[in-house]
């Protein structure tokens, strides 16, 4: 098990590379001036000469490249040409609501998703089963940003003066104690390093440092304000993983030690979760990973519609604007997490098939 992790670990290191590469050079590639794009049009040519000296971007192309290497592998990602700041600042301002959003939205698919779907299978070609895959179809054909606008009208709007009223945007209410767990605790905050920007990292995650430093008007009023976004980006993976479960349900169903506990006299319920549930996890883990990667790198749409500043769109705003920093740090993160989380469905394969281990 130990080898197979450090394997595929060490599989990752050229995937990694290449992700690199092909941000630096995707984001050079886009058409623009990125000197135009900050300053404004009306920039002569003498100050974007002089701004485009300063950013470094006079520079050969293998040069800039191999500074942007060691500046990574430093951890330091330079700064952002639009935003006048650190581009780790950002990653530590702007990765945590997007995180919260996407762990927050894919819990809401698995929720109702995982469910619908094997109960869809169990009734298989029932009214029931009829009426989820309509849903799911529906939930798959619904923008994004039309499905956000329509919650927030009708949540924050029509039922503005009923207990069911959700706010419409931002992550917490004004005047809500908000103090990062590392202060509540009494932790001797470092100056700089990696630490502190996990310190920071973990208490900008609003609902995890609620928790954790015990505020629960913290914690409920994250949670609310993350209902209505986690409702819009999770609809489409709730549908695809409702119908995976429903496929990879329906053909293990069929399998004959399926049949074979059925006719021990084994009841509904531990036939299907015991037996047919668990061998329907390989496709579904799949999905699952898959679906928490897209979720992370497409919230763009559901960020803007709920004021959300978070990886999304801060990225939108850089590739707008031409902030190669920006673009090469916000990729290469999201490229990161889709390793890491390709990584994890690798080892949960090896968990749940036996037979992987043994290979």
């Amino acid at each position: 098990m130990l080898q197979y992790v450090i394997r595929r670990i060490f599989l990752s290191i050229p995937v990694l590379l290449g992700i690199l590469l092909v941000t630096f050079a995707i984001a050079r590639l886009i058409p623009g001036d990125p000197c135009r794009a900050i300053l404004g049009e009306k920039a002569t040519q003498a100050v974007c000469d002089r701004f485009i000296q300063e950013k470094g971007l006079d520079r050969p192309i293998h040069e800039q490249f191999l500074i942007y290497m060691g500046e990574v592998l430093r951890g330091d990602f330079g700064n952002s040409i639009r935003f006048s700041l650190p581009v780790t600042r950002l990653l530590i301002e702007r990765l945590p609501t997007t995180v919260e959003l996407s762990l927050s939205a894919l819990m809401v698919s698995l929720v109702f998703g995982i469910p619908l779907g094997v109960i869809s299978a169990v009734k298989h070609n029932s009214a029931i089963d009829v009426l989820t895959m309509i849903w799911a179809n529906i939930g798959v054909s619904v923008p994004v940003f039309l499905l956000g606008l329509l919650l927030a009208y009708v949540f924050s709007l029509l039922l503005k003066d009923t207990p069911f009223w959700l706010p419409p945007s931002g992550r917490i209410s004004p005047g809500i104690p908000n103090d990062p767990f590392y202060k509540v605790w009494g932790l001797a905050t470092p100056e700089s390093g990696l630490l502190l920007a996990a310190y920071q990292f973990i208490g900008r995650l609003n609902i995890l440092n609620a928790l954790l430093t015990a505020n629960w008007t913290l914690l409920r009023d994250a949670i609310k304000h993350l209902i209505l976004p986690s409702l819009a980006l999770g609809t489409i993976p709730m549908a695809l993983i409702a119908r995976m479960t429903r496929s990879a349900m329906l053909d293990v169903l069929g399998q004959d030690y399926v049949r074979t506990a059925r006719a021990k006299g084994l009841r509904q319920r531990a036939v299907v979760m015991k037996h047919a549930f668990r061998n329907a996890l390989l496709p579904l883990t799949t999905v699952i990973g898959l679906s928490l990667g897209s979720l992370l790198g497409g919230a763009v749409l559901t960020e803007t519609i709920f004021g959300l500043s978070g990886v999304g769109r801060t990225l939108f705003e850089a590739i707008t604007a031409r902030d190669y920093g920006v673009v090469q740090a916000f990729t290469v993160v999201i490229a990161i997490f889709f390793v890491i989380i390709n990584l994890l469905v690798d080892i949960s394969y090896s968990y749940l098939d036996p037979r992987i281990r043994l290979n």
